[in-house]
């Protein structure tokens, strides 16, 4: 994507309340449970830093995990994956492509089609409701 969208820490501190930027920033998480809100109905789920399009309320389900999850990223989503070895772990972290926030990760025990768990943190993510 060559179009990043680069801020000074304090541009982001600005635009962001601390808990957002603490995730999106930072590589923080939020609390299971404390942020998957989101009424139904079809919308568009976009990033909190730069508004990029990243999953669909068509691909959301509820997996227990107290994220918000999706098997599948949206249409052209602006997603990139990066391996993430901290925690003494190994797993692979979930990033906006065009501004590089912290988004949550992804793993590989999700409902079919895909098999696949995006689970990411709410606070990350902006709902942008749609007609059906």
């Amino acid at each position: 994507m060559s179009d990043k969208v680069r801020k000074t820490d304090a541009e982001w501190r600005a635009q962001l309340d601390d808990l957002a930027y603490r995730v999106t920033r930072r590589h923080a998480t939020e609390r299971p449970f404390s942020h998957d809100r989101f009424p139904d109905g079809p919308a568009l789920f976009t990033c909190v830093c730069c508004g990029a399009p990243l999953f669909d309320s068509a691909h959301k389900y509820d997996s227990g995990s107290g994220w918000p999850s999706f098997w599948r990223p949206a249409e052209g989503a602006a997603i990139e994956e990066h391996q993430d070895n901290s925690l003494m772990m190994r797993r692979t972290e979930v990033r906006c492509a065009k501004c590089d926030a912290h988004l949550g990760h992804v793993f590989a025990d999700g409902p079919q089609p895909t098999g696949l768990r995006y689970c990411i943190n709410g606070v990350a993510l902006k709902r942008e409701p749609r007609e059906e």
